[in-house]
This record gives structure tokens, sequence and C-alpha cells, in this order.
């Protein structure tokens, strides 16, 4: 009996320069745990910036956890083209410049081109977006792409889950995102859950 080979889904997932770093190590580490999925990484210049002022971590540190990394600047990575099989992208943390170049179609970064891919392949793409207040110029950014079916996840606290700390809500934003996909992860506390 020959070995048999289980090909593993794909997901993207883009770091961009906004608030929220620790959301995107969390996603990283709950998809280390699935051996079905293999992550695919691209981080913007911006989300290296953010990186050093909200994580304890390096970028190379954050770069380790994922299977596949991308350079931004190489436009022609394989993340860019529709060819490249994958399940979907999430962009976490997800600025209003990035829900704006994708709204618009400008994909002048890796990250940008991958989400534009996503979009004409119709795939599933999750933006864990980060901004307070939103203006009405975001607003009807983010109103464009839900309506193009792109799925549209503030970054929230939650409570029902009863957190005991900014870890728990972190990992729970994480596990919604996931979701999206179909991925159960693990200790996902959904509504009325005992």
């Amino acid at each position: 009996m020959g070995v048999v080979f289980m090909e593993k889904k794909r997901i993207i997932l883009g770091i961009s320069g906004a608030s929220g770093v620790p959301a995107a190590v969390e996603i990283l580490k709950l998809l280390r745990q699935r051996e079905d999925y293999e992550s695919h990484l691209v981080i913007s210049d911006s989300g290296k910036v953010t990186i050093t002022y909200e994580s304890s971590m390096q970028v190379e540190e954050i770069e380790q956890l994922a299977d596949y990394v991308y350079d931004v600047h190489s436009i022609g990575g394989a993340i860019a083209s529709g060819s490249f099989r994958a399940e979907g992208m999430i962009i976490a943390p997800c600025s209003m410049k990035t829900v704006a170049g994708i709204a618009g179609g400008y994909s002048d970064s890796l990250l940008l081109r991958a989400a534009d891919v996503t979009l004409k392949e119709r795939r599933k793409l999750v933006l864990l977006v980060r901004e307070c207040p939103f203006s009405s110029i975001h607003l009807e950014n983010m109103l464009k792409l839900s309506n193009l079916g792109v799925d549209i996840l503030p970054m929230v606290m939650t409570f029902y889950n009863h957190p005991e700390c900014i870890g728990d809500m972190i990992h729970h934003l994480s596990c919604k995102c996931l979701e999206r996909f179909g991925i159960e992860a693990a200790g996902y506390r959904r509504w009325m859950d005992n």
C-alpha cells in the first residue's frame, strides 16, 4: 500500500500597519495547530513598524510562525496569482489604507495584489479592520467590499464568553476569523456554550 499524500489547505495572512498585531500572531499560532492547513504570510512595511510598537516579538519571530513568508515588494510572489490555490485570505489587522486599496483595486504591493486576486477568484476574504471612529469614507469603502462578499470583522470586544484578560479577547476574535473558513479553533467559546 502506497503513502497517501494529503494536500494542505492554504490560508494567506496579511499584516498591515493598523493596530492589532497580537491578533495576527494568535491566528498564526492557531493555524500551526492544524495539520490540514498551512499559512502564507505577507507583512506590509507599515505592519513591520507596528510590530516593533505592539509586540514583544521581533518580525522574524512572527515570520517563523508561518509556513511560508513573502516579501511585500515581490509583486510576482506565488500568492499574486489566481492559479495559486488557497482557501482565501485574512488581513489582520487591516488598516483603512489597506481597505481603500482593496476597494479601489489599487495593487501596489504583494499584500494588496493577493487581496485583489482573492476577490477576483471569488475566494473568502476576511478583513479584521481596526480604526476608531470610522469616517464616512471608511464606512463607504467597507460597504463596497461587503457588497462584494468580503467579511468585515471589526476588532471589537466580546464579553459573553467571560474573558479574564486581553489575551482571551484576542483569542476569541482570532477564532471568529478562522470560523469564516470553517475552522473550529481550540478554546473557541460560542454564545451559550457551557
